[in-house]
């Protein structure tokens, strides 16, 4: 299944603005009762920098799931609205998007009568760390009874989970929970929601998209020191920008704006990252394409990704790396300079390599 990454926040923060900014969906807004799902396009120049050489008859991004969960409430983690179907939303997606409002609209109240987005991801956060508590308290007593029966692995067990439940406890998310590696097993069948890796998004007024406002930096006063990643985006702006079908007409309107391209493509590679997710690119008169593939995986992981056909098959794969590709021109004078590669099925492949695999069935 293809991996997801799921927007969160309190209500009236703009997410589903967001969503539909860059997503193949229309979501509905404030209100609705359920989740909506889309597919988003990683902005990728390189695809088309390959593609001046091969002159292919279409170039392809790499894709992404994005799910925009309605906005959570204090509660929400105790069933109050519909807290348990959000929060079930949230936990079958690998990362999390968590939008705060950082902006004054007198037309648009905020749901807890001003505006503090650290006051905000606070809420948010403990509802998830409630909903986690819970989890882990009910594999609390299933392991128990385990351990009642003497044996030592049920033991040792219970004492990540009790240390898991007090990190909790204290107000703290299970991402920053130091665990050995031999003991995460014991807690990645859990799912917890705040072991998700989380991109932060501070959705600013028009004028604050190019340096935020003392919103933001509030915000990042406050996350000192954790390592989340931080952006900030003017979510109306954004939605404006989206609907400007003339390239040109983008171009004038980002340049007015002060930006160099859509914060929602930050936001989408960034997104693509926090998922642990690059691309590699097949390149041929056909097409020129992005392929996702997890950071690590290997020559013949990434084959079963083009087909499982050529992931069986699999004998070799000839890659160029993007920076030669662009300098040399062709595959040709990539061989003449010795800058063409034949890699077997246990090489990593690296973000932006050009592959192209040989197999046969």
């Amino acid at each position: 299944m293809p991996l997801k990454c799921g927007i969160v926040g309190l209500s009236l923060t703009g997410k589903t603005t967001l969503f539909n900014c860059f997503s193949n969906a229309r979501g509905q807004a404030a209100g609705s009762a359920r989740s909506n799902i889309g597919t988003i396009h990683v902005p990728d120049p390189r695809l088309y920098e390959i593609d001046r050489f091969i002159k292919s008859a279409r170039v392809v991004q790499a894709t992404v799931e994005i799910v925009d969960i309605p906005g959570l409430t204090k509660g929400g983690s105790q069933g109050e609205g519909l807290g348990y179907k959000f929060l079930a939303d949230i936990q079958q997606t690998d990362a999390i998007i968590h939008v705060l409002r950082c902006f004054d609209d007198d037309t648009v109240p905020h749901i807890e009568g001003s505006v503090n987005p650290v006051r905000d991801r606070e809420i948010v956060d403990l509802e998830l760390q409630i909903r986690d508590l819970d989890m882990v308290m009910r594999k609390i007593q299933r392991v128990e009874k385990m351990a009642k029966s003497g044996e030592r692995e049920p033991k040792h067990v219970m004492e990540v989970l009790h240390k898991l439940k007090d990190h909790l406890e204290d107000f703290q998310n299970a991402r920053t929970f130091t665990i050995p590696e031999e003991d995460k097993r014991h807690i990645t069948d859990m799912y917890l929601l705040t072991a998700k890796p989380v991109l932060y998004v501070c959705n600013v007024d028009d004028a604050s998209a190019t340096r935020g406002n003392a919103y933001t930096e509030a915000f990042r006063a406050s996350m000192t020191g954790e390592g989340e990643e931080i952006l900030v985006v003017a979510g109306k702006l954004e939605s404006e920008i989206a609907e400007l079908e003339d390239p040109e007409d983008r171009k004038a309107f980002l340049a007015d704006a002060g930006l160099d391209e859509p914060g929602v493509n930050r936001l989408i590679r960034a997104a693509y990252n926090l998922l642990s997710l690059h691309s590699f690119f097949t390149a041929s008169h056909k097409e020129v394409r992005a392929w996702t593939i997890r950071k690590g995986e290997t020559a013949q992981q990434a084959a079963g990704n083009i087909h499982s056909d050529l992931e069986r098959g699999f004998i070799r794969a000839e890659v160029m790396k993007y920076d030669d590709f662009i300098r040399y021109g062709s595959e040709h004078a990539m061989k003449e300079a010795g800058k063409f590669r034949v890699e077997g099925k246990n090489y990593v492949v690296e973000d932006g390599d050009i592959v192209h695999v040989r197999f046969n069935v």
